[in-house]
């Protein structure tokens, strides 16, 4: 959603590295590239002048002057100052401190409204609650049936007396507002915690749908009335969250559709030209596809600079804790990297969701957007195809899979041999750093790591020094004489006279290498 304005963002500060000092000819380009972006990603004109207003006044001020480093000062800047037009801090939900909590959704048709009543009832589901689903969209149709549909799939009841209707050339019949009066009724009998209406929509603003919205929220006083919104219909989605907030009192914003390739202005403005906080994000047809919205974790996104800690989130949601034991204790008996567990690996990993999407969470990846959009998500499943198609024996001793096993894998996969090659390749080396982590080493070319000695140190051994003065050398010869000598076997000098070492915790039969 945000490539094109993190792209533009990103290259506006690459400009200002290595510059000691910001002249303001300086900070005025920068600026003037940044309302260019931000205009060019549909953000509303007057929430661009009050944002690029704040960015100058703040970057001509002492906080830039005064630094050491003026341009990741600026991000430092720019970053702030997005979280604040996101709305500032994480909303969460408003609960009733008499169930249940009433959930009203309200927006355009299209928006994804029934979509997104099923993932916030999984959502709920999840943290321990007990939502109940009231279908009050009778006027599109099919609408009723998708949100049975929906909350089948998510474990939910769906409250739906009236079934609506199932095509477009049919009236409308029944009354929305004694439905969600009633679904409330039946969420107080069946000890459900949580109500969430769904509401009709339509394909523009109306007389008629305001007064239903109104009428709904009337008869059923909801705690939260969220407005959906799709991301991607540009500078329009201000005026229409303005008009919902207008007729009917919206309490936070919901984004959808924030897979898209649209340029996300909507995101940027609905916040700040409301004043109405946008709670949840929705970014995929799958019902997992929904996370709280972090205004500080979308502004790192925006400027490229990762989103850590909602990876360890989906992380901590999806990972097998049984199954990351297992390999922890793996790890630490220093056994063998098998294929089977890459396979085991890679399913974990899945379950995270789009491999685009947690790479481009990853801080620093090194990874290009233009690389990121290429990466190929069948790749895995070519992979996973190869795996499966060997014995279990070669799966544990790849080193057997000779010429007519890689020609068999390879039929059996549907894919090239040279694929066949170039996975085990990959997986060798893989192989080669987990073994070198759990004998304690580190990774060639990381930081810390050991990487093997340097050219020119043979075995080690520090060359004696050489002095053009024979004086000076002979006064640190007799030094190094003079010098007392450790034990052997004593790394950092003597040790103690009733050294015992079956105090240690060694190894079993290790005693034998100690000469005692």
């Amino acid at each position: 959603m945000f490539n094109s304005l993190s792209d533009r963002l990103t290259s506006t500060f690459k400009n200002l590295r290595g510059k000691g000092r910001l002249s303001e000819a300086d900070i005025d380009g920068t600026v003037r590239e940044i309302r260019r972006a931000l205009l060019d990603a549909d953000v509303a004109v007057p929430v661009v002048r009050a944002f690029v207003a704040q960015v100058k006044e703040r970057a001509l001020g002492e906080e830039v002057s005064a630094s050491l480093n003026p341009g990741q000062q600026i991000v430092k800047i720019v970053n702030e100052e997005l979280v604040g037009i996101l709305g500032g801090e994480t909303r969460r939900l408003n609960l009733a401190k008499n169930p249940p909590t009433v959930i009203m959704l309200a927006g355009l048709q299209g928006a994804g409204k029934t979509t997104l009543a099923g993932k916030l009832a999984k959502h709920l589901k999840a943290q321990g609650h007990t939502p109940l689903l009231v279908a009050c969209d009778l006027q599109r149709p099919n609408a009723v049936k998708q949100l049975q549909v929906n909350g089948e799939r998510a474990g939910v009841p769906v409250y739906a007396p009236h079934p609506g209707v199932s095509s477009e050339f049919e009236s409308a019949t029944g009354d929305p507002v004694a439905v969600a009066r009633d679904g409330v009724a039946e969420a107080r009998t069946k000890l459900h915690d949580v109500v969430i209406v769904d509401t009709a929509g339509r394909l523009g603003i109306d007389a008629e749908m305001m007064a239903q919205a109104a009428d709904i929220r009337a008869a059923v006083n909801p705690d939260e009335v969220l407005f959906v919104i799709d991301a991607m219909i540009g500078q329009d989605a201000v005026n229409t969250a303005q008009a919902f907030n207008d007729g009917v009192g919206v309490t936070g914003v919901v984004l959808t559709k924030l897979d898209g390739d649209a340029r996300g202005g909507a995101a940027l403005s609905v916040a700040s030209v409301t004043g109405k906080p946008v709670m949840y994000a929705s970014t995929g047809e799958n019902l997992d596809d929904f996370e709280i919205f972090h205004p500080d974790r979308m502004a790192s996104r925006i400027l490229d600079m990762g989103d850590i800690l909602t990876l360890i989130e989906q992380a901590e949601q999806n990972w097998d804790k049984g199954e990351a034991e297992r390999m922890a204790k793996k790890f630490a008996d220093r056994e063998d990297f098998t294929l089977d567990d890459f396979l085991a690996q890679m399913a974990q990993i899945r379950k995270m969701g789009s491999m685009k999407k947690i790479l481009g969470m990853m801080p620093g990846s090194q990874i290009s957007r233009q690389q990121l959009e290429q990466f190929d998500e069948s790749q895995m499943d070519r992979i996973e195809a190869i795996v499966r198609s060997m014995t279990p024996h070669e799966r544990v001793a790849p080193k057997i899979i000779n010429g007519s096993r890689r020609a068999r894998i390879a039929k059996g996969s549907g894919v090239h041999v040279s694929e066949v090659n170039s996975m085990l390749e990959r997986f060798g080396e893989a192989q080669k750093m987990m073994k070198k982590l759990a004998s304690g080493g580190a990774i060639p070319g990381m930081p810390g790591g050991r990487g093997g000695a340097k050219k020119g140190a043979k075995g080690g051994k520090k060359k004696p020094a050489k002095f053009g003065n024979p004086a000076k050398a002979a006064q640190l010869a007799a030094a190094e004489a003079n010098k007392p000598k450790a034990p052997a076997g004593a790394a950092f000098g003597a040790g103690p006279k009733d050294f015992d070492p079956s105090e240690l915790n060694l190894p079993k039969g290790f005693e034998k290498f100690l000469g005692k």
